[in-house]
């Protein structure tokens, strides 16, 4: 008798996408019936071709939950000064509850400046100072997207993650910081390895859960794995296959893992969709805070 080689589930990134958009629509609906429509500002400087597909992408599904959508595009050359003039209109703009400013910027903008020049209440990338801050704490802020997507796809096939230990590799501001601070919500034990971290894949192997998020192609493969852990693979990597032709592939090699993993994000279609459903949530989160403020301003 032969025994199946194992191989782990692929966790559908598509399909709880779709989920989390159809609970948004009918959030929508009921901001809708008190009145107020949520509205996203998606600002684009250059042409970047990558950039370009995001955007094409969050405006689809903002339409697709209902969210009103206003599409500022403005050339290479726009000026930080010009580019934050727009930052303030939109913050003073009442009818616009999100903005976000679509990642990289020209070379002669200072993404800092830029991020910090959001209002904290309409920050739906969640990287204000602000919101970063807010979120080690505990505190109800708007949260990095791909964090919040990841850990939304660990409830749905992680089971409870209290008690578990959870691996981070990559310490990013945008993805490594925050998803170690939400697994820390969940009760996790947590670890975050980096470049500096030594034995890296010796640590990797003690997880539960394991989140690669370090821009390295293939970088995690069976040796990192625990058998029996979930991986989430966050890694989005561009790789040339000769004659003018690419594809994406994630930071885990998925032939060697997936013979010991219990389950797997497959790299398109895992955090990818995940990202922009919570775009979307983020958005009404962003509308709920700013109509609680504006109560407890007219109350006080």
């Amino acid at each position: 008798m032969t025994t199946q080689p194992h191989t782990a589930r692929l966790i559908d990134g598509k399909q709880s996408a779709q989920r989390l958009l159809a609970e948004v629509a009918q959030q929508v609906q009921a901001c809708r019936a008190e009145g107020v429509t949520p509205a996203l500002a998606v600002v684009l400087v250059g042409d970047d071709p990558a950039s370009q597909v995001y955007v094409r992408n969050k405006l689809r599904a903002a339409e697709q939950v209902g969210i009103l959508s206003h599409e500022y595009r403005f050339p290479a050359t726009l000026s930080e000064q010009q580019l934050l003039a727009t930052i303030d209109n939109l913050n003073r703009d009442a009818a616009v509850n999100g903005i976000l400013v679509q990642l990289p910027l020209p070379a002669h903008i200072d993404e800092g400046r830029v991020v910090r020049a959001i209002s904290p209440l309409k920050d739906v990338d969640g990287f204000h100072p602000e919101n970063a801050g807010g979120l080690v704490q505990g505190q109800r802020v708007l949260t990095p997207c791909t964090p919040l997507g990841c850990m939304r796809l660990l409830a749905e096939y992680g089971g409870d993650l209290a008690g578990k230990h959870a691996v981070v590799v990559g310490r990013s501001n945008i993805v490594g910081k925050p998803m170690a601070a939400l697994l820390l919500q969940a009760h996790c034990s947590v670890t975050t390895l980096h470049s500096r971290s030594q034995d890296a894949a010796r640590l990797a192997r003690q997880a539960d859960i394991l989140i690669a998020a370090v821009g390295r192609p293939g970088m995690i493969d069976a040796s990192w794995i625990k058998p029996g852990a979930v991986v989430i693979d966050v890694g989005i990597n561009r790789i040339t296959q000769g004659e003018g032709r690419s594809r994406l592939v994630g930071d885990v090699d998925i032939a060697s893992v997936s013979a010991v993993a219990a389950a797997l994000t497959p790299v398109p279609g895992g955090v990818g969709p995940m990202t922009i459903a919570c775009l979307m949530q983020n958005t009404v989160t962003a509308t709920q805070l700013q109509q609680q403020a504006a109560a407890l301003q007219c109350a006080g």
